[in-house]
């Protein structure tokens, strides 16, 4: 039996957990009920229970607290949240805890039994409670699935499969489908968001989209499959022809009920694009296509959309003239990494490209992505180093990939340069430095010979008289000032710490005049050799 605790403060909604599902039934049984968090972790600590089914929000202890505690206890166990507590901190630090499921109040039968039979399968598993067949059959069924989702890798979005070679009878026997000869047609969910919050939820929020879509639409549709990559969530309706409004109704009902939890995930937005139904399978390309220019349409109509497939644009002949006339006017900038006049260009295209009549979403990033291309082409132009530019860029790509809109797209294109740049003039200002370095390095090895500004030069591969201006503007003080400083500062130490006497001192040091040691010795520290030592000695 696996071992169930319920924890809320409302003793009612407790009542109603309680009764709503046959325990018995599932191998479950509930062993204790706790109002508050104390008593939830007191219930742990006594019961060990393998499952606690809890509102987010307790009192005595947060629930998010108790969570975690809990787990310290008893580190198996598995938690659902049950809440109508709507605030993104919570629903966010639950995932990271590894909750297995959330639910929103008021409490659905079948969506808390679904999740109960998953555990009920887990823990089974975990404890090797499966018969052989039963073993069998979760490899068959997860076989299936890695089968199907095999499809949209091998057929779907490879670019180099040739799809006037499928056949409908060959994918089902293939991909394990059930596609029948009728309309079929492609969506995509996609979530936006920073990529922070991307990593740690789209695992979460994806199984949760797939779940709404698949039982809204599974009854209505000879088949549905879905695929997540990355921040899109794909799937195919394979329907009659004759319900294709009663699809796309549905379709738009299922997203108004994932635009209900939106609000758990702060700063997560949802659209659905959807491609034109097609009704030769090969087509599907076609459809695909439809929909992923409907979902860069939120970069001009906005997130929490259902946007569809409109008749595809041919790219505007203007837009490559505005890429060339920027490539033109930022070169000059770019060759002296002025950041400012790059911005300034960079603004004004954004207010051509915006005022182009009729131009797509999927027209605005392809000129973002294309001119941030240029930027790195030009910057490589002038020699500069951008081999950590190379893979800076991909991250450039994936976050471009999760702006909502035309601005925030900007806004990171003008911030993906700026960094550029600054990491660029940090590289150059190093490369600078480093012959200086190593001709400090050279001088305080070398103080107490007779060394010249012409022998530290040929060291570090200078010509003297640009050797001489970069050490002065990287160090403050000429070349003379640099070598008298460290001998002198030589000399003060061994005016503290050893009993040599003064001229011996001068000459170790690297001066061959007495007089003329003593007077800048006097000159740099405000006393002669014999009173610094008296004094500091």
């Amino acid at each position: 039996m696996i071992k169930v605790v319920i924890a809320d403060d409302e003793v009612r909604v407790c009542q109603l957990i309680c009764n709503l599902i046959d325990w018995e039934l599932l191998d479950m049984e509930i062993v204790g009920v706790a109002h508050n968090g104390i008593e939830a972790l007191e219930l742990i600590e006594k019961l060990q229970p393998d499952l606690m089914i809890t509102d987010i929000r307790m009192p005595g202890c947060d629930g998010l607290e108790m969570i975690g505690k809990g787990k310290q206890i008893k580190e198996d166990i598995d938690f659902i949240i049950i809440s109508g507590y709507s605030h993104f901190e919570y629903a966010q630090s639950a995932i990271k805890y590894g909750v297995s499921d959330y639910l929103l109040k008021p409490i659905n039968k079948s969506e808390l039994l679904n999740t109960l039979n998953k555990i009920r399968e887990k823990h089974r598993q975990k404890t090797q409670q499966l018969s052989k067949e039963e073993k069998m059959q979760l490899q068959l069924k997860d076989n299936i699935g890695k089968l199907r989702s095999g499809f949209f890798v091998d057929m779907l979005l490879s670019k180099n499969t040739n799809r006037a070679d499928m056949e409908i009878d060959e994918i089902n026997k293939n991909y394990f489908f059930n596609f029948q000869p009728a309309c079929f047609q492609v969506f995509i969910v996609k979530v936006d968001c920073k990529y922070k919050d991307l990593c740690e939820n789209m695992n979460v929020v994806g199984k949760k989209i797939v779940q709404t879509l698949t039982k809204s639409l599974g009854k209505e549709c000879f088949d549905i499959e879905t695929y997540l990559k990355n921040s899109r969530i794909y799937g195919i309706l394979n329907y009659d022809k004759a319900k294709q409004d009663v699809v796309r109704k549905k379709l738009k009902s299922s997203f108004d009920d994932i635009l209900v939890q939106q609000h758990l995930y702060h700063e997560i937005e949802f659209t659905v694009g959807l491609g034109r139904p097609v009704e030769d399978i090969r087509q599907l390309e076609d459809s695909l296509a439809g929909a992923q220019w409907a979902i860069r349409q939120r970069l001009l109509e906005g997130t929490g959309n259902l946007l569809e497939y409109t008749e595809l644009k041919i790219h505007h002949e203007s837009c490559n003239s505005i890429i060339a006339e920027l490539t033109e006017n930022i070169e000059k900038p770019l060759e002296v990494l002025d950041s400012e006049s790059i911005i300034r260009e960079i603004k004004l295209l954004k207010e051509k490209i915006l005022n182009q009549p009729n131009i797509s979403g999927q027209e605005i990033f392809d000129l973002v992505t294309a001119i941030y291309s240029n930027c790195l082409m030009l910057l490589r132009k002038y020699k500069f180093n951008i081999s950590e530019l190379e893979l800076f860029s991909e991250t450039f790509l994936l976050n471009a990939d999760l702006c909502s809109s035309a601005e925030e797209l900007f806004e990171l294109l003008i911030e993906n340069i700026c960094k550029s740049l600054s990491i660029i003039v940090k590289d150059k200002m190093q490369a600078d430095m480093k012959p200086i370095y190593m001709a400090k390095q050279y001088i305080q090895q070398n103080y107490m010979k007779p060394i010249s500004l012409k022998d530290v030069s040929d060291f570090v591969g200078f010509n003297d008289s640009y050797f001489s201006f970069l050490f002065k503007k990287e160090s403050g003080k000429n070349f003379t000032e640099y070598l008298s400083e460290v001998r002198l500062n030589k000399a003060k130490e061994l005016l503290k710490e050893t009993d040599m006497n003064i001229a011996n001192i001068c000459e170790v040091v690297g001066y061959t005049d007495l007089k003329y040691f003593r007077k800048s010795f006097k000159k740099y520290t405000g006393l002669r050799p014999n009173e610094y030592r008296k004094l500091y000695a």
